[in-house]
């Protein structure tokens, strides 16, 4: 007879599985684990939702939300033949618009708050000879804001870390793209559920273009004015900087693609945007910036330059706005119209003129009257 002890160790050995049981669930396990990956990398290569490795699909609905990780695919492997580049000053452009009124089949390639190398970064994709799209089309055009306060960033800033592995041919550093479950929820699962791609005439445009926040009081309430700084930055505190990022960023693309123009633009930022710069004590500067840039560009023959910033029709209505800079798509659509019949253009010599108008602007706006509607109070006025 058993005892009751040697019983129950009898009943507990018989339950224990065999080692084989482990095995084939290690097996089965590690094999699914691997399956999984397999079609993770499949579905990303197939259908390739960053462009990284071919041309778009025929009718799959892409999702392009992501400035970083989808600018560099979509330069180099959609059909077009014109470019607009630069910072959110160029979000609200719709490609629609250059077509009409420049003849251009453009691709939008915005980086929220670029400095001079995220532009160049995108242009010696643009310019690659053995890209897809540059064995389709040459280049015909190139939009690029000029947003000057970011030309006196370091020659190799960018605002946000770069993928580098979205920039190379090297198969071997994109195990981030291909196997990452973010890619393969978010831009392969989702968009075949929902069918709903996005339209890439207007892709990254703000979520307010319907017109809702494009309106003074949601300026004004947004609004607290630069604090004043006392003293006046030194008229050519910005050109060094300025001087190093045209020539490591800007000019060599302008001057080994003389068959391309080159449209470069001075956005129309709000009033307020030049208040702010008053308080700062940056004015000056900012005119001497404006002037060495406009002359430096001006003499590359390929180059057109346009200046937005005194039409005062625009800049101080800031229903224009959704903030002291950002203008709403019908000012985008508005400015295309003039890179087609040449308004604001600025020939060899003329910028000094429109500084001086941009000067005239800042002079004669009624800022306290605005500021009181508002119970505003400027700093200017409390030295």
């Amino acid at each position: 007879m058993f005892s009751g002890k040697d019983a129950k160790s009898r009943d507990l050995k018989i339950k224990q599985p065999p080692a084989s049981a482990w095995k084939r669930a290690a097996v089965i396990f590690a094999s699914t684990a691997l399956l999984l990956c397999a079609l993770m990398i499949a579905a990303a290569v197939i259908v390739d939702p960053f462009f990284h490795y071919h041309r778009p699909l025929k009718n799959f609905p892409y999702v392009v939300d992501n400035q970083l990780l989808q600018n560099p695919g979509m330069a180099a492997n959609l059909d077009y033949d014109s470019v607009i580049t630069g910072s959110s000053m160029t979000i609200n452009f719709n490609t629609n618009d250059f077509a009409q009124y420049l003849g251009d089949r453009a691709v939008k390639l915005s980086s929220n708050g670029a400095l001079p190398m995220d532009i160049s970064n995108v242009l010696t994709v643009v310019f690659n000879a053995h890209t897809y799209a540059r064995k389709k089309n040459a280049v015909k055009d190139v939009f690029i804001a000029l947003d000057l306060n970011t030309y006196t960033a370091g020659v190799n800033d960018t605002k946000y870390p770069q993928p580098s592995y979205m920039y190379d041919s090297n198969p071997l550093n994109d195990i981030s793209y291909v196997l990452n479950k973010d890619v393969f929820i978010n831009y392969v699962v989702r968009p075949m559920a929902e069918r709903e791609p996005t339209d890439l005439a207007t892709v990254y445009s703000t979520d307010w273009a319907d017109g809702f926040y494009y309106n003074e009081e949601w300026v004004m309430s947004n609004y607290t004015p630069a604090d004043a700084a006392g003293t006046k930055a030194p008229e050519d505190e910005r050109i060094e900087g300025t001087k190093k990022n045209l020539e490591a960023n800007i000019l060599p693309y302008i001057k080994r693609h003389p068959e391309t123009t080159f449209y470069f633009f001075l956005p129309p930022y709000s009033i307020l945007w030049w208040h702010d710069a008053a308080n700062e004590g940056q004015l000056e500067a900012l005119f001497s910036q404006t002037q060495y840039v406009a002359d430096t560009l001006l003499a590359c023959p390929n180059v057109r330059l346009f200046d937005f910033q005194n039409e005062t029709e625009i800049t101080e209505n800031l229903n224009n706005y959704m903030d002291i800079e950002h203008f709403s798509p019908e000012i985008s659509s508005w400015m295309v119209q003039r890179f087609a019949d040449g308004r604001d253009e600025v020939k060899k010599g003329e910028i000094s003129r429109y500084i001086s108008n941009t000067r005239r602007m800042i002079k004669d706006f009624d800022y306290n009257s605005l500021f009181a509607r508002y119970n505003i109070q400027d700093p200017a006025n409390a030295q």
